[in-house]
């Protein structure tokens, strides 16, 4: 697979798409930039939903630039990776966190890398660089999270010999909240639950607007050009707090996603303005969800709510990110706060080297798409950081 035969053209010049076959099960497809010259420390870049390695097309030549061998790689259960199974009815563990965290493991060692210069997870991929930053930092000694906070791992609980209470309770705090999120006039619905379901990957694939015009608006409506997006820190995990929330997080759950965020459809003089994702580009998103269905990407949100799963997380009780990190998070994205008090314990408790957190202006939760000049200066003083240490 050529760059030519990737991306109708839109891929920015020295980025190449191709397949790396035989990684943990998979045929990977990656896109990468500086492979001209051997020898080039690696970027390894990792993307969220409903996202592709191409949403890191205009980040990926500033990278180059400066001396590294950028990858981005179409993750397990998206785009034109193969060896997963796109059926709601499929075992989860092949999408868990843990097995998608030995997916980069055997990238970068596919690759030919003893370790990376520079980790970078936005959204779901957040958490997948968090797990390879905790548990390989050898080979992955530092990490920068964008958009979705990391708050820790699920732990077994300290102390409890002598009380005689059980080992491990159930978080019910999840449930309580969607209970009362439906007591509410009108009821809402946080976006998780929603995309959990079984309807969801129908719904996302067949729109009423049609696919294209249905991820147009999901675009839009996440980033800085709609201007319904003023985030701000959520006081605590209830339905009165949550109900602040846009639709596309806290949803109308009489409504799909795609009826959701239509009302915010972008005009036409917006569609023109949006030089970060043009109708080119977008019909690359377009094409790729057209052929594959959302079930994949949307496996990693039934991850999080599988209690066998989450149990396989407790391998990590009590452990930090050790390694130098970094936050970066869009001014104008909900993600940040989505999670009360998940920022506060990535910084205080969730990591021990973090070494600031970034909001950029002009960027909701495309960051990479939005803002990609600011945030290469923001990755490239920080790996200067680091390598100073």
């Amino acid at each position: 697979m050529t760059a030519s035969s990737y991306g109708g053209g839109t891929l920015p010049a020295g980025v190449r798409s191709r397949m790396i076959h035989g990684v943990n099960s998979l045929d990977v497809h990656i896109l990468e930039a500086g492979f001209e010259s051997p020898g080039r420390p690696l970027a390894l870049l990792l993307h969220g939903f409903p996202d592709l390695a191409f949403g890191w097309r205009h980040l990926m030549p500033l990278l180059a630039d400066a001396g590294y061998h950028v990858v981005a790689p179409d993750q397990r259960g998206f785009g034109r990776t193969t060896g997963w199974v796109s059926d709601y009815d499929a075992r989860l563990e092949p999408f868990s966190l843990l097995n998608v965290t030995r997916d980069a493991l055997g990238l970068v060692s596919a690759l030919g890398y003893r370790r990376t210069a520079m980790l970078v997870g936005h959204d779901f991929g957040s958490p997948v660089a968090a797990y390879c930053a905790m548990a390989r930092p050898d080979v992955f000694p530092s990490v920068v999270l964008m958009s979705a906070p990391f708050p820790g791992t699920p732990a077994f609980p300290f102390n409890t010999a002598e009380s005689g209470a059980s080992s491990v309770q159930p978080n019910t705090d999840n449930q309580k909240l969607a209970a009362a999120l439906a007591t509410l006039s009108p009821p809402r619905m946080i976006y998780q639950q929603y995309l959990s379901a079984r309807d969801a990957n129908h719904d996302l694939s067949h729109p009423p607007q049609g696919l294209h015009r249905f991820l147009r608006t999901f675009f839009h409506v996440k980033s800085a050009d709609w201007s319904g997006n003023k985030p701000h820190p959520l006081k605590a995990l209830t339905a009165e707090e949550f109900a602040q929330l846009p639709t596309y997080y806290v949803m109308e759950p009489s409504k799909t996603m795609p009826e959701n965020v239509a009302p915010f459809e972008p005009s036409t003089a917006e569609v023109m303005a949006c030089h970060w994702l043009t109708e080119p580009e977008l019909a690359v998103y377009t094409q790729e969800y057209n052929r594959t269905g959302f079930q994949g990407g949307l496996q990693t949100y039934r991850v999080y709510t599988d209690p066998a799963l989450t149990a396989e997380l407790r391998l990590f009780s009590g452990r930090t990110i050790d390694v130098p990190s970094l936050f970066i998070g869009g001014k104008n994205d909900w993600a940040t706060y989505v999670s009360p008090g998940a920022l506060d314990l990535m910084r205080t408790k969730a990591t021990t080297r973090m070494s600031n957190i970034q909001l950029i202006d002009g960027a909701g939760h495309w960051i990479q798409q939005e803002q990609p000049v600011r945030l290469s200066s923001l990755l490239l003083a920080f790996a200067k950081e680091v390598a100073a240490r």
